[in-house]
C-alpha cells in the first residue's frame, strides 16, 4: 500500500483544462535490425508485462480516491491492468520529417491522461525519414519525477541489442485500504493537521525568502534572517529579492502546446566549462540565457533586468533515491525548486557568463545551507479536503504577480548507448509542464550517449514555434567556445 505525498497531489490538484501535469520524453531509436526493420505495439507490450516491477513509474498501479476527498488518493494494482491500454501508435504522413515528428508530439503533449487508469502512456510514431521510429510515452507528475523517470528508463532499456536477464515478480499485488480504514485514517490526519501545519510553518520559517512570491513581499527576508539567526542558521547567503520582469511567454496559457526538440555536443559543453571555469550545468544556463536573450531580443521584449528562473533539484541523496521497483514505501515526488536571476539583460557574453555562473554558485550554497523542503512543507498546509478548491484558486491569482519567468531542468543521464526491446535508442528528448505559474515555456536537458538532447513546450498561443530556442541554443554554443578559445 503507498499513498500520494503531498506534491504529488499538488500536482493532481493543479490541473485545469489549460494545465495537464504530466512529463514526457521522445525518444528517437532505429528499429532497422528488428525484424520487419519495425519496432510494434505488441513488441512493446511484452516488454512492459515483463518489467513493470522493476520501474520506478508504477506502471500497474491506479488511483483510488478516498471518500468525500477527507485524505490524498491511494495506489493499488489495477486489477484490469493490460498494456494494451497504454500503448497505441500513429504514422507521419511522407516525407516524415523532424518538424513533422514535433507537431504530432505537441498534439499528443497536449491530451489530458485518463485517472481511471494508471496514469500513463505510449505512442509509436512511424513513418519518419530515414527508417526511424518516435517513441512518446508521458506520465503523470503525480507518479514520477525527474529521478524516478531516469531509473525507468534504466529498468525498461537494455545495454544492449540482447535483452539482459530479469529478477522475478514476487510480490503480492497492492491494494488501497477500505473505505472504513481510508477514511479512519483520513479523520485521524485532519485532527493532526493543525500541529502538523505549525510544525511547517516552523521548519519553513528560516527560508521564506526563497519562496517564489513570498520573497518579493517587503520585510519577508528580513523576517528570514532573523529566525536564521535566533536558530543559529546565519551563515547562509542571502538570496537577492527578484523582481519578475513581463515577457512573451508569461501570460495566461491555452491548451495548446508546441514542442521542439535537439541536442548539442557534450564534449563541446565540457570544453567550455573547463576554459571559462564552473560546471556543465552552469553552460547549459549560459547557454539558455543566451537564446532567451535572442528570442526576446528579436521581438523587441527583452527585459532590462534578469529573468527568474525555476531549477528543479531533486531531493533524492544517498540511499533517499528511489527505490527502483515502484512499491511500497517508495516516497512519491522527491524535488524542490531553486530560485535564481537569469542573467539574460547583459549583452557582454564574458559578463552573462560570469554571471550566471555567480548566480548559479550562490543559489547551490544557499541551497545545501538550508533543508531544501519547502515545496514539501508549503503544500502539507492545506488540509486534503479543501486542497483542490484552494490550489485551484491559487493558479487563478497568483500568476498576477508571475512567480517565475520559465522553467530551466538539466537532468544527467547515461553517457552509453541503451537500447529498446534491441531498436538502438539515438535520442531522449524531455518534455515538461507549462503553466500560468512558471510561465508559457519549459526548457529540459537530458544527457546522454555523449550528447545533450533538448526539449522545449510551449504554450501554442504565446510561442506558435519554439523550434527557434533550438535554433538560438545553437548560436548560444558557438558564441561560448568562441569566448573560451579566445
Amino acid at each position: 500500500m503507498s499513498q500520494l505525498n503531498t506534491v504529488d497531489a499538488t500536482f493532481l490538484n493543479a490541473e485545469t483544462t489549460t494545465t495537464h501535469a504530466h512529463i514526457a520524453g521522445l525518444a528517437v531509436v532505429d528499429a532497422a535490425t528488428r525484424p520487419g526493420g519495425r519496432l510494434t505495439v505488441a513488441d512493446v507490450c511484452d516488454l512492459i508485462r515483463e518489467r513493470a516491477h522493476l520501474a520506478a513509474l508504477p506502471l500497474r498501479r491506479r488511483l483510488v480516491q478516498v471518500p468525500l476527498g477527507l485524505d490524498h488518493p491511494y495506489w493499488e494494482d489495477d486489477p484490469d491492468f493490460a498494456p494494451e491500454r497504454h500503448i497505441f501508435e500513429i504514422g507521419l504522413p511522407s516525407p516524415g520529417t523532424p518538424d513533422q515528428l514535433a507537431d504530432a508530439v505537441g498534439r499528443l503533449h497536449e491530451r489530458p491522461l485518463d485517472r481511471d487508469r494508471p496514469l500513463w502512456e505510449l505512442v509509436l510514431i512511424h513513418g519518419l525519414q530515414d527508417g526511424l521510429t518516435g517513441v512518446y510515452v508521458k506520465a503523470h507528475h503525480a507518479a514520477i519525477d525527474g529521478v524516478m523517470a531516469a531509473e525507468t528508463l534504466a529498468a525498461l532499456l537494455d545495454l544492449s541489442p540482447e535483452p539482459r536477464e530479469l529478477p522475478a515478480d514476487d510480490a503480492e499485488p497492492a491494494r488501497a485500504p477500505g473505505t472504513f480504514g481510508m477514511l479512519g485514517t483520513g479523520l485521524l490526519k485532519a485532527a493532526l493537521h493543525p500541529v502538523r501545519s505549525a510544525m511547517s510553518v516552523a521548519r519553513t520559517a528560516p527560508y521564506l525568502d526563497e519562496i517564489p512570491v513570498l520573497a518579493q513581499i517587503p520585510g519577508v527576508g528580513r523576517m528570514a534572517r532573523m529566525v536564521q539567526g535566533a536558530l543559529g542558521r546565519d551563515g547562509a547567503p542571502r538570496p537577492p529579492r527578484l523582481s519578475v520582469p513581463p515577457t512573451p511567454f508569461n501570460a495566461s496559457i491555452g491548451r495548446h502546446r508546441t514542442v521542439a526538440y535537439g541536442e548539442l555536443e557534450l564534449a563541446e559543453i565540457k570544453e567550455i566549462r573547463r576554459a571559462l571555469g564552473g560546471s556543465v550545468n552552469d553552460v547549459v544556463m549560459a547557454l539558455c540565457a543566451t537564446a532567451l536573450r535572442q528570442w526576446l531580443d528579436k521581438r523587441g521584449g527583452l527585459p532590462d533586468r534578469p529573468l527568474v528562473v525555476g531549477v528543479p533539484v531533486s531531493l533524492r541523496r544517498g540511499a533517499g533515491r528511489g527505490t527502483g521497483n515502484g512499491r511500497e514505501g517508495d516516497p512519491g515526488n522527491q524535488v524542490t525548486i531553486m530560485t535564481t536571476p537569469l542573467a539574460t539583460h547583459l549583452a557582454d557574453p564574458a559578463e552573462r557568463y560570469e554571471a550566471v555562473r555567480r548566480d548559479m554558485d550562490m543559489g547551490k550554497r544557499r541551497f545545501v545551507a538550508s533543508t531544501g523542503t519547502w515545496v514539501q512543507e508549503v503544500s502539507g498546509l492545506l488540509p486534503a479536503p479543501f486542497a483542490l478548491p484552494l490550489t485551484r484558486l491559487a493558479m487563478q491569482a497568483l500568476p498576477a504577480v508571475r512567480p517565475l519567468n520559465l522553467i530551466i531542468s538539466n537532468v544527467p543521464g547515461p553517457q552509453f548507448p541503451l537500447y529498446l526491446c534491441g531498436s538502438r535508442v539515438l535520442g531522449y528528448y524531455p518534455l515538461s509542464v507549462v503553466t500560468d505559474l512558471s510561465g508559457g515555456v519549459n526548457i529540459t536537458v537530458f544527457s546522454y550517449d555523449g550528447k545533450l538532447d533538448i526539449g522545449v513546450v510551449a504554450c501554442r498561443d504565446l510561442i506558435p514555434d519554439p523550434s527557434e530556442f533550438i535554433d538560438h541554443l545553437t548560436d548560444a554554443l558557438d558564441e561560448l567556445k568562441a569566448l573560451a578559445r579566445a
